[in-house]
């Protein structure tokens, strides 16, 4: 069975009704980002940063999965998936994908402020004072600009293995995520899916699909689909 790696971002959620991380003014939801994602506003007003994390919550528990990742569900059937995603939401595994690494965090986890694995399930509210396990201030499971990517090596090796890769939903400007593309075995396959062409530098022949991820992404599946039953 033929292994699909498929890199999503902010579009894939967007077709949800995800806001996007960062609107075209810089701003994330009318606040800076160095307020609300770097370690140092966290350091500065921790209420503020919770809050802020509160709200997204809130918003996720409102919105549904879209057909673009229904679609990646549906190459299950017929591949390995495997998506590395920049996206904090759980779009893809209420979906039903089954293997997703989150760079960037979930969004319903949180952590202990003074020991970054340990790491517990948490869908509801955290507030100055609502402690971890080690009895530290909870703080939200996101990889905040300035902080390390724990699963960018894994990603890496996981980009190696791939048959085909898809790009979804990302202009991959955000580092390190934009390298993934380069450890791509050199002749597979690479589908791009987004309204907007991003600007890939790459030595990659790339097929470029100008769509959003929920119209783009089922037809880029049922091509592929219908490749792997033709070849199958």
């Amino acid at each position: 069975m033929k292994h699909i790696v498929v890199l999503t971002g902010a579009g894939v959620s967007a077709d949800s009704g995800v806001k996007t991380f960062r609107d075209h003014n810089g701003l994330w939801e009318g606040h800076d980002v160095t307020e609300v994602a770097t370690p140092q506003g966290f350091a500065r007003n921790p209420a503020l940063v919770l809050d802020f994390y509160n709200q997204r919550r809130a918003q996720l528990k409102k919105v549904k999965p879209n057909a673009g990742h229904h679609a990646l569900k549906d190459l299950e059937s017929h591949y390995k998936v495997s998506i590395i995603t920049q996206n904090v939401d759980d779009l893809h595994e209420r979906a039903g994908s089954s293997n997703v690494i989150h760079l960037h965090g979930e969004l319903l986890k949180a952590r202990s402020v003074k020991n970054e694995n340990l790491i517990v399930d948490w869908p509801d509210d955290i507030s100055l004072g609502t402690l971890a396990p080690d009895g530290e201030q909870l703080r939200p499971h996101i990889v905040w600009f300035g902080e390390g990517v724990p699963m960018i090596s894994e990603a890496a090796r996981v980009v190696t293995t791939a048959d085909i890769l898809l790009i979804v939903g990302t202009s991959l400007l955000v580092y390190p995520a934009n390298s993934l593309i380069e450890y791509a075995t050199y002749s597979i396959p690479i589908y791009v899916v987004d309204p907007v062409k991003p600007e890939i530098y790459t030595h990659h022949e790339i097929d470029f699909i100008q769509a959003r991820s929920a119209e783009g992404l089922p037809r880029l599946a049922q091509k592929l689909i219908e490749e792997a039953q033709h070849h199958g």
